[in-house]
């Protein structure tokens, strides 16, 4: 099987210890993973605040670079839900055949993380250890646009040393959202402060997710508080082994 891994911009940029975790995961599972130096940012920006013709040149890239993959992974549920839903709204809208027919072919085979090991390669035993009190935060994208369920916390559970706890109101937003926590700022805040709260109330260790944008918005309350909870994408857990010092 040909994979490739599509980072996103965003774990490009601030958190790209997690694209080297997904790599080393599905190496230890016995996969060779391609990173497609041409890849660029999906567009989700551009298209969530309105900018969706501008969008157009970035969804026609990202066909033509995974074109001819059996899978592509993304440690990213949001950018995975931009590809797999609205790449085709662009490319209806604002497109050609030729991009219609790509988008067709590549997007369904995109997959958030949690997807493509529990579907797609059938594990749930990844052979981690990470001995820590962990709690899981369902982004909105994984929650409403995946529907990745419960395939998270399946991986999680088979973790060993792990102390896996649950949170509580665990499906309300944590406020980011992206340009949202920067329009409304006062009811991100509030938000946040709702998710903190929950949070600490488990006496997590770690608080995971399986986006970073969302663990950046929550990890920089909890850091600027000295609560001492540390914020780890989901896919470091996974890569970890009892050797690693954590």
């Amino acid at each position: 099987m040909r994979i490739a891994l599509f980072i996103t911009c965003f774990n490009d940029t601030l958190y790209p210890g997690t694209g080297r975790a997904v790599v080393k995961l599905l190496e230890r599972l016995g996969h060779t993973v391609e990173f497609p130096q041409a890849q660029t940012c999906c567009g989700q920006m551009h298209f969530n605040t309105g900018y969706r013709p501008e969008a157009l040149p970035l969804v026609r890239g990202f066909a033509e670079t995974f074109a001819g993959y059996d899978a592509v992974v993304t440690p990213s549920a949001s950018c995975a839900g931009m590809v797999r839903d609205n790449h085709a709204v662009v490319a209806e809208q604002y497109g050609d055949d030729g991009l219609r027919k790509a988008v067709a072919e590549v997007a369904p085979r995109v997959y958030e993380l949690t997807e493509l090991l529990v579907d797609v390669l059938g594990v749930t035993d990844v052979g981690a250890h990470f001995p820590h009190r962990v709690t899981y935060h369902p982004t909105c994208h994984s929650l409403r646009m995946l529907r990745l369920g419960d395939r998270p916390l399946r991986l999680l559970r088979e973790v060993r040393g792990i102390d896996l706890v649950e949170l509580p109101r665990a499906d309300s937003c944590c406020g980011f959202g992206g340009t949202f926590a920067l329009k409304n700022a006062e009811t991100s805040t509030a938000m946040l402060a709702d998710k903190m709260r929950g949070v600490l109330d488990t006496g997590a260790e770690v608080l995971c997710s399986a986006d970073n944008s969302c663990l950046m918005h929550i990890g920089g309350g909890l850091s600027r508080l000295r609560t001492g909870v540390r914020a780890l994408h989901l896919a470091e857990i996974l890569a970890a082994t009892e050797g690693d010092a954590r």
